[in-house]
């Protein structure tokens, strides 16, 4: 934000596809889910120089109403982009961020959890500034936390026919990330708590965000176009606040698949985890 004025074109990510290994280690169980088009974008000078990255979002709907929101935020980047040779290269930082959605207060399973939160003054993961984080690396190298934006899809696995849009698309580029763990809130009760609330998450999605595993996504970009100052800003702020599943269509990520075009089912429902999460809070804090 602070360098948006000098943000003078754009490549936008309308197709922003997401792969990762349900199981890890098992590259049978690798699935494919196209994020929330239309948020994420490039953004650069007229010399090519990047001065912004927005990555996609999602929302999660669980099957007992609960929803959480899951962004990945871009903490720093550098990097050029070529419109003549329709070429790019950029190194990100991130951190993955999950939190629960405005709408998640409705159910009195939350409702009753974030009240106690509150009562004791300890931050509850009820919008983006009090997210759980999640710590992110380059692939194999846990004390390096920049990682590459680069030309063409990803070598390391075969994209499905469905998550490929190399017709509609100019350009793409792709990026690799490795999940770290947590990081630490400062209280312990609220590190084991949101911890659990990643678990949760993770039965829930097929360990998108699981310790170790590497998260892989080829962003496929409409052609370059010039930015409007104020539209940016109105977007970049929108987006950088927070993901609201409530808002409907643009927000919404497609299913997860498997390889084979059948949908991802996760092996276990979060209702149960759902419910010993609220025993846990119980047994840190009382009733």
């Amino acid at each position: 934000m602070d360098n948006i004025l000098k943000i003078k074109r754009q490549q936008k990510v309308l197709w922003p596809e997401f792969s990762w290994e349900t199981l890890k280690g098992k590259p049978y169980s690798r699935c494919f889910q196209m994020f929330a088009p239309d948020i994420s974008r490039l953004g650069y000078d007229d010399r090519g120089r990047v001065w912004s990255i927005i990555c996609p979002q999602q929302g999660v709907v669980f099957p007992s109403s609960v929803t959480l929101n899951v962004e990945v935020t871009v903490t720093g980047q550098r990097g050029w982009a070529n419109e003549t040779n329709r070429e790019f290269a950029a190194d990100m930082t991130v951190v993955g961020k999950i939190w629960f959605s405005p709408s998640a207060s409705q159910t009195s399973l939350v409702a009753s959890m974030w009240n106690l939160f509150k009562t004791r003054t300890l931050p509850f993961p009820s919008d983006k500034a009090h997210a759980i984080e999640v710590t992110t690396h380059k692939v194999g190298f846990p004390d390096e936390p920049i990682f590459s934006l680069r030309k063409g899809e990803s070598t390391e696995f075969t994209a499905p026919d469905f998550a490929r849009h190399p017709k509609e698309a100019w350009a793409v580029g792709n990026l690799s990330v490795q999940i770290g763990p947590i990081e630490s809130t400062g209280y312990d009760a609220v590190d084991t708590f949101n911890q659990k609330v990643l678990d949760i998450f993770n039965r829930s999605s097929g360990n998108m965000l699981q310790l170790d595993n590497v998260l892989t996504w080829n962003v496929w970009f409409a052609p370059p176009a010039l930015v409007i100052t104020e539209e940016w800003r109105t977007h970049a702020e929108t987006w950088r606040k927070c993901i609201n599943v409530d808002h409907g269509a643009t927000c919404q990520s497609n299913p997860a698949k498997l390889a084979n075009g059948d949908p991802f089912k996760p092996a276990e429902s979060d209702a149960m985890g759902l419910t010993d999460l609220a025993a846990l809070v119980y047994q840190l804090w009382g009733s």
